[in-house]
């Protein structure tokens, strides 16, 4: 079966291991095999069986922006299979024109973590960013880890509500370690979900009974490498029970649908 990771991150080579080790201390998360390298990346996903790879930066400060847009838009002219995001940071100036710069690189979304980032989802000055994406880019958000209150999904809805042709792409099932909060406010909206970094928290059943509930056409596959081993989170997702038809539609029809790729 196809499938498009729509949750990666890689680094520059020569920082990845330390930009991997610090995202995992962040998370609290023991030391594992993974690099965050483009080349491990490609390596173990296409072990996995993945074809395409939705590679998502994050500026932790506001003056790396630009550069790092700009590495992206490299990885994706290096290689086919990326599908590159940009980011943006709340305190940048002339974020407007960064968005703008964006799109006219072809980069596909835009990339927020506010919690590393530490501004709020409805942070006011981040409005001429979603008006100015609305209808045209989809916005991927890290959404719901419980130690902050900078991603939480009553912030989305709000956007959601002042914004109402914003597509968004809300990870970790709308809330990295607030599922059911995330369901309650959001599923009568239309954003969409990815999987990433949730099912191994799950208990058996709950990934099905979320999917059931914001139905497969509006959940994406994702593996948060190097968060996660590719192969092993594409065996956890393929073993979910759920119908041929869920599968594919998770695999890979929503993110082709919401990215336009061919």
């Amino acid at each position: 079966m196809k499938l498009i990771d729509i949750h990666t991150h890689i680094y520059p080579d020569e920082i990845a291991q330390k930009a991997t080790d610090s995202v995992r201390a962040f998370y609290q998360i023991g030391g594992g095999d993974m690099h965050g390298t483009a080349s491990q990346l490609l390596e173990l996903g296409t072990k996995a069986g993945i074809s395409e790879f939705v590679i998502l930066p994050v500026a932790i400060r506001p003056d790396r922006v630009q550069g790092i847009n700009n590495y992206i838009l490299q990885k994706t002219r290096e290689e086919s299979r990326f599908v590159g995001f940009g980011t943006v940071h709340a305190a940048m100036d002339g974020i407007g024109d960064e968005v703008t710069r964006i799109m006219a690189m072809g980069l596909k979304g835009i990339k927020m973590h506010p919690d590393s980032q530490r501004f709020s989802i409805d942070d006011l000055r981040l409005f001429p960013m979603y008006e100015a994406v609305e209808g045209r880019i989809p916005v991927l958000l890290h959404m719901g880890d419980q130690r902050y209150d900078y991603s939480h999904p009553v912030k989305l809805r709000r956007i959601l509500d002042l914004f109402p042709r914003l597509q968004v792409i809300a990870a970790h099932f709308g809330g990295y370690s607030m599922q059911q909060t995330a369901c309650d406010l959001l599923k009568d909206t239309e954003c969409v979900f990815d999987v990433s970094s949730s099912m191994m928290f799950m208990d058996p059943g709950e990934p099905e009974r979320y999917i059931n509930t914001y139905g497969a056409e509006r959940m994406a596959f994702g593996t948060d490498y190097p968060m996660w081993d590719p192969v092993s989170e594409t065996e956890r997702f393929l073993q979910l029970k759920l119908r041929p038809e869920q599968l594919e539609q998770i695999g890979y029809k929503t993110a082709q649908r919401v990215l336009q790729l061919p």
